[in-house]
């Protein structure tokens, strides 16, 4: 604690509407100052309550722009949460920075001032300093992915999140890591891309990790790996960096077609139960309370629709109440529901009461009132 109060954050430049910030730190671990590069999410600002997971990204002078990149591109989406994205650039130390002992690999000297300085400095401040969820991951290429690797051997790891692109494993490292993730009780995502133009040396062992990981029967372990065709030890990085993020948040992203016919329409329970457990799994494992997705209340709707359980329309109102309130979501349910379950007088009031609330995705006022009068028409009342 002591450590992170005496770094200094020196305010060089702002670019990208705010967005990206250049900044300066102070460490007293590594007794020099090192730069960083951070991406706030869209919307930062505008909420003060809502927090964000972390990706700390090595090898910052040229991984950190296609990170932040496609963090953006897939939250504009929805596809995964907004992320506080932080670059960390070596600036010609990158050898000294991730410097392993070659005797007991692991890290020594320059190596491991680095290595505390990532973990009881820059996180430290970071969590500080930004709203900040309780998740958190990290990226690095050859070398540097390697490095990271050792967060995860500690008994209580920082990181949540692993994506490893090309890493340079040493002895040792394939059973260091299996054997704690053989047995973990925490959830940990591990990703590892190669490619078929790879060098050769790294690509023989990391094919041995994804052997030895895949053999490991533990729900709480979310291993992904990927072998690119015509992708070459640097190019694999632009083909990967989507690829993780997809994977890491599949739960996060709205529901997909594939999710609609395997999971919706097969779930046990009711549509709207699985729903409610979607997003009770998203604040379990990201630490992020969001509402829940209109899409995804429609992909629900498209469920009762189809297999006419029209009783569920009452539970999906009631749901739409407590997330979206204000809007005509909740009266369009109320309204199918009445409709079908033999009251359309009542029906026809909900249609009508939305033309004084806001109106979200297709449900327009017009709309709403166009059914009020198609009911009207069909009923005498």
């Amino acid at each position: 604690m002591k450590n992170q109060l005496l770094l200094i954050f020196l305010f060089i430049g702002v670019t990208v509407s705010g967005q990206i910030e250049y900044r300066t730190i102070q460490s007293q671990k590594l007794q020099a100052e090192r730069e960083i590069k951070i991406q706030l999410p869209r919307g930062y600002n505008s909420d003060s309550t809502q927090v964000y997971p972390v990706f700390i990204v090595l090898d910052g002078d040229y991984l950190f722009e296609p990170i932040a990149g496609m963090a953006d591109y897939f939250s504009y989406w929805d596809d995964m949460p907004g992320v506080i994205v932080v670059g960390v650039n070596h600036n010609n130390q990158r050898g000294q920075d991730v410097y392993i002992d070659s005797q007991r690999a692991l890290p020594s000297e320059t190596g491991a001032k680095f290595f505390e300085f990532l973990g009881s400095e820059l996180l430290p401040l970071i969590d500080n300093n930004y709203r900040t969820a309780k998740f958190a991951g990290i990226v690095g290429h050859d070398k540097t992915a390697n490095f990271m690797n050792y967060y995860l051997l500690k008994d209580d790891p920082l990181f949540q999140v692993y994506i490893n692109l090309s890493p340079e494993y040493p002895p040792k490292m394939r059973a260091r890591i299996a054997a704690n993730l053989k047995d973990t009780k925490k959830e940990f995502w591990y990703y590892l891309a190669t490619s078929d133009n790879d060098v050769e040396s790294l690509k023989q062992e990391i094919i041995k990790m994804k052997e030895t990981l895949s053999k490991i029967d533990n729900p709480k372990l979310h291993f992904i790996f990927d072998n690119f065709e015509n992708a070459s030890h640097y190019s694999l990085v632009g083909r990967a960096i989507p690829k993780a993020m997809e994977a890491i948040f599949s739960i996060y992203s709205p529901i997909t077609a594939k999710e609609y016919e395997e999971g919706l329409l097969k779930t046990k329970g009711t549509f709207v139960e699985y729903l409610e457990e979607k997003y009770k799994k998203i604040k379990k494992l990201y630490d992020l309370d969001i509402k829940v997705n209109v899409d995804d209340f429609m992909q629900v709707s498209t469920a009762i629709e189809e297999e006419g359980k029209w009783d569920q329309y009452r539970d999906l109102a009631r749901l739409a109440e407590d997330e979206y309130p204000e809007t005509t979501l909740p009266n369009y349910f109320w309204g199918r529901y009445e409709e079908e379950t033999g009251d359309p007088e009542d029906a026809f009031e909900e249609y009508q009461k939305a033309y004084s609330k806001k109106e979200i995705s297709f449900l327009t006022k017009d709309y709403m009132l166009d059914l009020a009068d198609e009911i009207k028409a069909k009923n005498d009342f």
